[in-house]
Parts: structure tokens; C-alpha cells; sequence
């Protein structure tokens, strides 16, 4: 089934036909499920993600704290500033630098917030991505923070995949995918330009290109010791780069070391990270094994590689960053976070544990300052679990004891819940843990008939971590019902070897991973099949919707989201091109013949059991194409399900632009889960 497809005509994502199809989809989907318990979930969840006591996300560039903050008042958004010692107050003092609302309003957008880069050392400059209803595609707009205007004659730089930073206050590095030549067969830039004040992107002198059939190419600048690098990434495939080190001429010399090495260097140091065994200095390296080196050495072919850390079976490193000249590295050790603090010597390097973190649910430690020459050495940590709303907290590279800097409210009632771990045996006999937030008799088994909402990712070695969500706690947990997440292979929960058991071939495994999770809690008592309900989005929208091809017996109902699914045209439509790493390249017979194992799109027949579905997906991704979703709907319709579909005009690759959009994409999928299980009748 490839250009035969009764269904290629949804693929026209504004095409009349398809708008009108959508529309009718959307109006009856909203005529069964939205009614006032719908209302009454989208309110509450809205309530908890405006909820003025939330953890406000900062990161610190010269003497300020920026933040992007949404609630009911602002729904788009304002961003905003205050120092620590404000931050550290109950009331912060914010100064408003931009209101996205009034913006929006004035010029007619549907301005989305993308983020913003601030011009070094001063910091009175911005260049603000604004995405027009939340796509990945961005404008770029230059920005002043003392007059909160758009100065005449600043930096605009069209609607484009891409991106740009700061040379000085009249130039910038920018890589922009405007156009067929400008992009890659991924739709993201294939050059690196010097863009002066006064020039249009087409004039700008392009400093590095890559080839066509490459991801793409993104440029950046290193300063340290006065001295100026530009950095050219090169990204050959989702997997590989290339590093070139130029600068504003134009020349430049790659780092000549494999391109399956994580790079990252600071002071003088570098540390590198293989993804496959590598021999170096006479000494083959394990994948995730990290070793360390000084640059200079590395650039002249004569390092001398230290190994830093070695991985072990479930001992997995989740990565690492510099901080003042320390490298920071995070581990999940049997999932749980361990974090270590290296100091490099010219005798060796020396190592020290971070201590006083959480050892349970989810810790995030990174530099509080954005800028490597403006930092301090202060670390900032993130820790939440599924019952404990996320703390913020203080240390630094001298390891001072932590100390909590602010706490967020709770969104929901956590008592009586408890969270355990256990683990199913997948197809193969591999181990497959998997997480279990319900109520406290649970633990060890339950009554047979619980409602659970089961969730996995399973791709590009992302980690899926017990974090604590608002919405599974208000739509499922408070509710008395039971959540699950399945830590399934093609994640990076164990690292690389993880990944590589669920990518490419492995991907089946990676689906039988998540039906050996639900069969483990029917064969532990917890519930029965009919009570199941799984959710997940983009590549985790790919293993819903093999679930319900490939393991229709073990489910109630499926919530497949901005997902992935006929993956016999993934590659052609709009960023699939750049998975073929993960997946395979439909287009060679010999990875064609695993691809369609787990393409639900062709595999979908009549007179099967299939669960009840609901497949959604938004208008605005440019990075999965909402035809994937459109044309599965159609395709089970076509075989005479009731396959039900939804599709907002906004939102990106996620579920919506604001916290209104999610609360109700969120309350609807939930409302649906809820009714098909049985759990809630209609």
C-alpha cells in the first residue's frame, strides 16, 4: 500500500477535502465525549496547571532569572525576570519583559512561545523564536529589554526550521532551512551563514554546508580565554555527527574521531562518549563508556584517553555536562539517579559523588547559568517522583550540601497512593521493568478488575522516568484508578545497549516489551484485559496503534497520539526522513521486510477484536505529519470500526499550545479511556 493508498488525499494538510473530513471527525467525537464531566476534567486539569504555586522553571543569564509563565490570566504567556535572592522569597519580584497575549493580540499571530537567546555580556538584546501555532517551524525576532520593543532595523528573520546565535551585537550565526536548497531531505537547514545586521538570510555568506541526504547543520559559538570558535554540527544521521571547529572566514578542521562519539568540552577538556565499542590507545571501549582527554591533544591526533566511567548491566549513563570546569555525570543506577563530579589534573582526574540528592522518582541536575563564562559553578536540581510535586534546589561544583530553593503545590490528593516496581518477562525472557502508582493494597496484586492506564515511549534511547504529572493524578489517579509506566527496550533507561534491543529489527521487541507489561499485571491480579487502557504520543503513538494490531487480546481501549503509523511513507512526509536510523528506510527491501512488522497502517484488517481507539493528532506538527493519524482513523473506519479521531487546528507535536489546549486534549482522551474500559459509563 504506498502510492494506491485510497487515503493519500488526508496527507493535504489544509486541503479542503481533508479540512472538511477533520471537521466531521471532530464534531462527532465531541458530540459522544464532550459532556459535563469532560468540562468538569478540562476544568480541573486547567485549574492545576494554572495553579499560581507551580515550580517556576528558571535559568540564570548575567545577574537575572528568566522564566516563561503561563496561567489562566496569561495563557500565551509572559516572559519574565527576577535575581535569586528575589527568587528565593515567597512573592517574587517579576519584571515583565514580554507579554505573548498582548503581542499576539496587537499583530493578529497565533504566537506560540519558543524560547529566546540573550545577547552575551549584556544581556539588553534577545532574539525571540515565535512559532505560529506551535509548530517547530520558528520567526526570529530581535528584541530589546529596555524599551520592551522591537527595535528599528533589529534582526527579522523569516518562518523556518533552524535557528541562530549570537556573534556580537551586529552579527549572527544562523542555520535556516527556508527553502528546497536551504534544506536537507529532513527539512532542516543544510548551511551555516554570517548574517550582518542589514542583510537578508540570502545574502549572508554561507561558512559550512552539508550534503543533502544528511539530518542537517546547526552552528554555535565557544568563548572562553577571549578567544571566539564557532562550532559547526554537522548531523549526518540521527545518531552520527561530525564536529568542525571555524570560525567568521569560513575555515575550519573537524575533530577527527568517530561520529558516533557524544562530545562535549570546556577548559581545555574534552570528554567523549561511544555509542559502539571503541579501540583507542590499544584498549576497546565499551558503548556509554566515558573518556576523557585535553583538546589540544585531541586536535593533534595525540590524546591520551582516561576512562572516567564504565557501564554495567542496569548501571546506565544518562549523560553528562561541564560545569567551571568540572564535568558533571548522571547515571540511573537500577533506575535510580546517581550523579558524580569529576575534576581534571594533569595526574588524573578526580572523582566525588554528588550527595544529599533524592535516590527515587526523577532528579534533573544541570548549571543554573545558561552561559559557561558566566557561571559560577552553582547547579540546580530538579526532584519529583509521582506522589511528590517537584522540588527546585542549590548546590554547587564544591558540593555544598543542597538546599531547597522553592517547592511546588500538589495538584491532586495523594493519599492513601503508593508507587512499587516490578518487572514482566518480554517474549525473548528479557526483564522489562515497569512502575506502578495506585492505591497502597495494590502493591502486591488487587481485586482482579482495577482500572489502569498504561504508558511507554520505547525510542531514541529517551528515557521514560516516574515524574509527577498533574493530569494522570487529577484524570486517573484520583480518581481511584491505577497508573503503569513501561520501561520497554529502545529507551534509554539502561543506555545505548537498551536502545539498540528496541531500534531498527528491535522494534518489535520493543512492542512486545509494553503487551508482556499488561499481561504481567493480569498474571499479578492487579486487573484484567478489558480494564486496560494505554496511552502514548509520537513514537509511543507507533506502539499504540501496534498494540492494537498486534495484541488486540490484551487491552480495553487505546489512546494513540501525534503518532507515527504507516511507516511505509514515514520517510517522505515532513521530518521522517530523519528517523531512519530508529526505524529503517522503507524504500530497501531488506529493511522493509522487519519495517512492516510494525507498520499498523498496512497490517490493520477487517473482523479482528481491536479495541476501542481513539487516534489524535494536532494540524500545526511539522515534525509528525498529521496524516499518519487522519488516514489510520480512516483506514479502521473503511474496515468498519468505530475508530474515533480528533484533531485540534493547533498545538505542535504535542498537546497543545497553552494549558487550556492540554487540559482539554488530555480530559477527552481520558473521558474516552474511562468509557471504553468501562469504568465510567456514558
Amino acid at each position: 500500500m504506498t502510492e494506491d493508498d485510497p487515503f493519500l488525499w488526508l496527507e493535504e494538510i489544509e486541503g479542503e477535502r481533508a479540512l472538511s473530513w477533520v471537521e466531521a471527525q471532530n464534531a462527532a467525537t465531541l458530540a459522544r465525549l464532550a459532556d459535563a464531566r469532560y468540562a468538569a476534567d478540562r476544568d480541573a486539569v486547567k485549574a492545576a496547571l494554572d495553579r499560581p504555586d507551580r515550580l517556576p522553571f528558571v535559568t540564570r543569564r548575567g545577574a537575572h532569572l528568566y522564566n516563561f509563565w503561563q496561567d489562566a490570566a496569561q495563557p500565551r504567556g509572559l516572559w519574565r525576570r527576577t535575581t535569586l535572592d528575589s527568587f528565593r522569597q515567597e512573592r517574587p519580584d517579576w519584571e515583565v519583559l514580554l507579554d505573548l497575549d498582548a503581542l499576539a493580540a496587537a499583530e493578529g499571530e497565533d504566537w506560540v512561545w519558543r524560547g529566546a537567546g540573550t545577547l552575551p555580556g549584556t544581556h539588553d538584546r534577545a532574539l525571540l523564536r515565535l512559532s505560529r501555532g506551535g509548530g517547530d517551524a520558528v520567526v526570529l525576532r530581535e528584541y530589546d529589554l529596555a524599551t520592551r520593543a522591537f527595535p528599528a532595523g533589529g534582526f527579522a528573520l523569516p518562518e523556518a526550521k533552524g535557528g541562530a546565535d549570537w556573534l556580537d551585537r551586529d552579527t549572527l550565526l544562523v542555520s535556516l532551512a527556508l527553502d528546497a536548497a536551504s534544506s536537507t531531505r529532513s527539512g532542516y537547514p543544510r548551511s551555516i551563514r554570517l548574517l550582518r545586521r542589514g542583510e537578508t538570510p540570502g545574502e549572508a555568506r554561507i561558512l559550512f554546508e552539508t550534503g543533502v541526504e544528511s539530518m542537517g547543520a546547526w552552528g554555535g559559538v565557544e568563548r572562553e580565554d577571549g578567544r571566539e570558535i564557532l562550532v559547526f554540527q554537522e548531523q549526518l544521521g540521527f545518531f552520527d555527527q561530525a564536529i568542525h571547529l571555524g570560525d567568521r572566514e569560513g575555515r575550519s578542521r573537524r575533530i577527527d574521531l568517530p561520529t558516533d562519539l557524544r562530545l562535549s568540552w570546556q577548559r581545555g577538556w574534552l570528554a567523549a562518549q561511544p555509542r559502539k565499542p571503541w579501540t583507542v590507545g590499544g584498549v576497546t571501549h565499551a558503548p556509554d563508556t566515558v573518556l576523557g582527554a585535553r583538546l589540544a591533544e585531541v586536535l593533534a591526533g595525540e590524546a591520551r584517553f582516561r576512562t572516567l566511567f564504565t557501564p554495567a548491566p542496569r548501571r546506565a549513563l544518562q549523560g553528562f555536562f561541564w560545569c567551571a570546569g568540572r564535568l558533571v555525570l548522571s547515571v540511573l543506577d537500577e533506575l535510580r539517579p546517581v550523579f558524580t563530579l569529576l575534576t581534571p589534573g594533569e595526574e588524573g582526574w578526580t572523582s566525588a559523588p554528588v550527595t544529599g540528592l533524592p535516590d527515587i522518582g526523577v532528579v534533573g541536575l544541570r548549571p543554573l547559568d545558561e552561559r559557561e563564562d558566566e557561571s559560577d559553578g552553582t547547579l540546580l536540581v530538579m526532584a519529583q517522583d509521582p506522589l511528590t510535586p517537584p522540588e527546585m534546589l542549590l548546590t554547587d561544583i564544591r558540593l555544598t550540601a543542597p538546599a531547597v530553593l522553592r517547592r511546588s503545590s500538589p495538584a491532586f490528593d495523594a493519599s492513601g497512593l503508593a508507587v512499587s516496581r516490578h518487572e514482566a518477562v518480554s517474549t525473548d525472557g528479557e526483564r522489562i521493568p515497569y512502575v506502578q502508582i495506585g492505591p497502597r493494597h495494590q502493591e502486591g496484586g488487587g481485586s482482579g478488575d482495577a482500572p489502569v492506564h498504561m504508558t511507554g515511549y520505547g525510542g531514541f534511547q529517551i528515557p521514560l522516568l516516574p515524574a509527577y504529572s498533574s493530569t494522570s493524578g487529577l484524570l486517573w489517579l484520583a480518581k481511584g484508578g491505577t497508573a503503569v509506566i513501561a520501561n520497554i527496550r529502545g529507551g534509554g533507561e539502561f543506555g545505548t545497549a537498551w536502545h539498540e534491543a528496541g531500534r531498527r529489527q528491535g522494534k518489535i521487541l520493543s512492542h512486545d516489551d509494553f503487551a508482556a507489561v499488561a499481561a504481567d499485571l493480569v498474571r499479578r491480579g492487579v486487573t484484567r484485559p478489558g480494564r486496560i487502557a494505554a496511552e502514548g504520543g509520537s513514537n509511543g503513538g507507533l506502539l499504540i496503534a501496534n498494540m492494537l494490531t498486534r495484541y488486540p487480546e490484551r487491552f480495553g481501549a487505546l489512546f494513540c497520539t501525534i503518532p507515527l503509523i504507516d511507516m511505509r511513507r514515514y520517510t517522505r512526509l515532513l521530518a521522517g526522513a530523519s528517523w531512519k536510523d530508529e526505524y529503517g528506510d522503507p524504500d530497501r527491501p531488506e529493511d522493509w521486510a522487519f519495517i512492516r512488522h510494525f507498520s499498523a497502517y498496512q497490517a490493520a484488517v477487517a473482523g479482528r477484536p481491536y479495541p476501542a481507539i481513539l487516534i489524535a493528532t494536532s494540524r500545526r506538527d511539522d515534525r509528525v505529519h498529521p496524516g499518519h493519524a487522519r488516514k489510520m482513523a480512516a483506514r479502521l473506519q473503511s474496515l468498519g470500526y468505530e475508530a474515533l479521531f480528533y484533531e485540534p487546528a493547533a498545538g505542535g507535536h504535542g498537546y497543545g499550545k497553552d494549558n487550556g489546549e492540554v487540559a482539554a486534549f488530555s480530559a477527552l482522551g481520558n473521558a474516552f479511556l474511562r468509557r471504553a474500559i468501562g469504568w465510567e459509563t456514558a
